[in-house]
């Protein structure tokens, strides 16, 4: 009996061995990043001092979503050609081609694929640069309809980055785009809202979000309470924000202070990392 049953073991370990081990859940590596606009005098942290650290912390993180905020035209024209492997989609906010600030999105291409995109400014007339409600400056929202490239995961990814000045334009603003979400994604895909919101926790703009949508900071099992905004150094808040729906888990969020380029601040904003499962 011991005999057959050492006989039946070894015939059994081969099959065991090559036994295929469960799929690791398939995970989405998202950024938000407020890369600070060129043209800002900002002494020895001025973008033409500081601009190789924006495309070493791209390449090091490896997200395969990004959303861009405050990025001038040649700031993105820079990314696109010295962060090999990503692409960006966006316009300027000023005339919807390339005068302003845009609100882009990157992606890796060897793990994502573009399906659809387009912009919509935050106002009365969304389908044109135009200025809303008490905002400061036009603002707009970039939209693209993804799928991971391994699985097949579809997913839609708004970035945007709300006024400064105008509460009613951040209210209001946050309110249109999470119109636009259900209007965008009629089959209840996963999604995800990145941006500099120019709104902490307990604001009203916030809080409408967090009816439809998980803030990342909040419910990652590993998150990061450190500020995101530093202003280089002489200031701290949390403004900037990973919202997402539709994804089962969310493992981590992290506030990312590793330096690049010799910088200890590579914008007045730290990027922010979230990781997503589907």
């Amino acid at each position: 009996m011991r005999l057959r049953f050492l006989i039946c073991a070894l015939l059994l370990a081969p099959a065991m061995a090559f036994a295929k081990a469960p799929a690791a859940p398939a995970k989405l590596t998202v950024m938000s990043y407020n890369i600070r606009l060129g043209s800002a005098d900002d002494g020895t942290n001025s973008w033409r001092y500081r601009y190789p650290a924006s495309a070493m912390m791209v390449l090091d993180q490896k997200p395969d979503v990004l959303g861009l905020q405050e990025a001038l035209d040649y700031q993105v024209d820079y990314l696109r050609e010295y962060v090999d492997g990503y692409r960006i989609v966006g316009v300027g906010r000023d005339d919807g081609r390339k005068a302003g600030e845009c609100m882009g999105i990157m992606y890796n291409t060897k793990t994502v694929k573009l399906l659809s995109w387009g912009t919509f400014w935050l106002s009365e007339t969304p389908s044109k640069p135009t200025l809303g409600w008490d905002a400061a400056c036009k603002r707009t929202a970039t939209w693209a309809m993804m799928k991971t490239k391994k699985g097949g995961h579809k997913f839609l990814m708004v970035n945007t980055h709300l006024d400064h000045v105008g509460k009613e334009a951040r209210i209001k603003g946050m309110a249109l785009i999470l119109e636009r979400i259900k209007e965008l994604n009629p089959d209840g895909l996963p999604v995800v809202l990145t941006g500099d919101f120019n709104s902490t926790s307990e604001d009203e703009t916030l809080l409408q979000a967090g009816i439809r949508m998980k803030n990342a900071r909040d419910v990652a099992v590993k998150t990061d309470r450190s500020a995101t905004y530093n202003g280089w150094g002489k200031a701290s808040a949390v403004i900037d924000h990973v919202f997402y729906t539709g994804f089962s888990s969310c493992p981590v969020f992290e506030v990312v202070h590793k330096p690049y380029a010799e910088r200890t601040f590579i914008s007045d904003h730290h990027p922010i990392k979230a990781i997503l499962v589907f």
